[in-house]
């Protein structure tokens, strides 16, 4: 056999022991232009679209054209008739394209609207999956954030209490983990992992058979309903996306996880500040309006050499830009920004365990954004603890009175629920539009800062 028919042949095996594309539906991305900035010459558009998560889409099977999933939803799902193991899931698999509206995704100009609803015939509950901001048809926006500033305007005032519209990076891979066995790669959706390490059908396209974790450092820029808000980096101690099994993965001890699960969060009501964030014309933040949020990576040096020391946060409402809530909880410095000092006395103060330190704080956190990290979107609830970690109080068996630390939100024990989101919420929504980047300073009018 000569060199090219040896390679011929290779070619041919991957490809017959490759997930396939679907061609039932073709896969057209929805345009969401975002922009790069300068001080001196201002914004300038990018032709981004966004893609939706490969694990919502429908995997097919090539024979007899049923799912490979038992359920879309769980992660663990896999037919185990069509997926006995990696390579014979991803000859037998095709991964088809996604109809958007059905997903509760779409976009008007710069403007991402996701949906989340209820159907009241079957109470079936969805929620927009996760999208990622793609630069071209076949890669991820890849954003690198040190000594830079990140912007987005965001509509929250349908978004009550139990859900999360979440805004947040994660270090996945710019090609989605395109590979022999995933052809598909960012182009379909693929290569998705966070600092929760979740076990996912597929990690980088390929069947997870053995149910590993998908870890990665993750920096969440918001977290939020119209009731309660919050901004957290979770640092890891490996780079890129690792598979993780048992221990690694932080099971059964979260904080054995080669990375952070808990982060190091900046929630303004937790730290005392109980009119800031809401609903309502006497809030800073007036949350049943629109608002701007700009997260700045501040480094020691001043450039992008050094290393992420603090990670401030600003909005603009109205014209007017609003100083972060000032820290007012005893054991905390005042201050209204996020640094590793703050990390390790919020610990201390809240009787928290400091992963956040371990795990390298913001110098570990800052490398991963100098290494570049992909924008998610997405809105969802937590059936398990109504998000109450997030708005309301947690655990729900502390009294906020005793421990303030434990009051993340004004949003009330049967507020958020599973039952109360299907009697009163059947349809909300968040909008995420004018995604913005680039240097201190120049996405957004610091002319009217107040």
């Amino acid at each position: 056999m000569t060199t090219a028919q040896l390679l011929a042949f290779v070619a041919a095996v991957a490809t017959a022991a490759s997930q396939q594309i679907g061609r039932t539906l073709s896969e057209v991305h929805p345009l969401l232009p975002s922009w790069e900035c300068t001080v001196k010459g201002g914004c300038i558009q990018k032709n981004t679209s966004v893609v939706v998560d490969a694990d919502f889409r429908w995997l097919q099977h090539t024979v007899d054209g049923s799912s490979c999933k038992t359920d879309m939803n769980d992660g663990n799902s896999l037919n185990m008739t069509a997926c006995p193991d990696a390579a014979t899931c991803s000859t037998n698999c095709a991964l088809q394209g996604a109809h958007y509206p059905d997903l509760g995704i779409s976009t008007k100009g710069s403007e991402l609207t996701l949906t989340f609803f209820v159907n009241k015939t079957s109470g079936a509950v969805l929620a927009a999956p996760r999208v990622y901001l793609l630069s071209n048809e076949k890669s991820y926006d890849m954003f690198s954030l040190l000594n830079k500033e990140f912007t987005v305007d965001i509509d929250a005032k349908d978004l009550p209490c139990g859900t999360n519209g979440a805004l947040f990076f994660s270090e996945m891979e710019a090609n989605g983990g395109r590979s022999a066995v995933n052809p598909g790669g960012a182009q379909y959706g693929t290569g998705y992992c966070d600092a929760q390490c979740p076990k996912l059908p597929f990690i980088n396209g390929e069947a997870n058979i053995d149910k590993h974790g998908a870890c990665c450092a993750e920096m969440d820029i918001w977290e939020a309903n119209s009731r309660a808000t919050s901004f957290t980096p979770h640092p890891c101690n490996i780079t890129g996306l690792y598979k993780c099994a048992g221990e690694l993965c932080g099971t059964p001890n979260r904080y054995s996880s080669v990375c952070d699960r808990d982060g190091c969060d900046f929630s303004s009501y937790r730290l005392g500040q109980r009119s800031f964030y809401s609903p309502g014309p006497d809030m800073a933040i007036d949350t049943n309006r629109k608002f701007t949020i700009v997260t700045q990576f501040l480094t020691t040096t001043g450039d992008s050499t050094g290393d992420l020391h603090e990670i401030r946060r600003l909005y603009v409402q109205d014209g007017k830009v609003i100083q972060n809530a000032q820290i007012q909880v005893l054991g905390i410095d005042r201050g209204n920004s996020l640094t590793d000092n703050f990390c390790a006395q919020e610990k201390k103060t809240f009787g928290a365990v400091n992963a956040f330190g371990s795990q390298g704080g913001l110098k570990s956190m800052g490398e991963a954004l100098r290494r570049g990290m992909v924008l998610v979107f997405c809105v969802w609830n937590d059936s398990n603890s109504a998000m109450k970690w997030l708005d309301g109080t947690w655990p729900v068996t502390a009294d906020p009175a005793q421990d303030p630390g434990t009051g993340r939100g004004p949003c009330k024990a049967g507020e958020g629920t599973g039952e109360d989101i299907w009697t009163n919420h059947l349809y909300t929504s968040v909008k995420f539009s004018n995604v913005k980047s680039g240097e201190i300073g120049s996405t957004y009018p610091h002319d009217t800062r107040k």
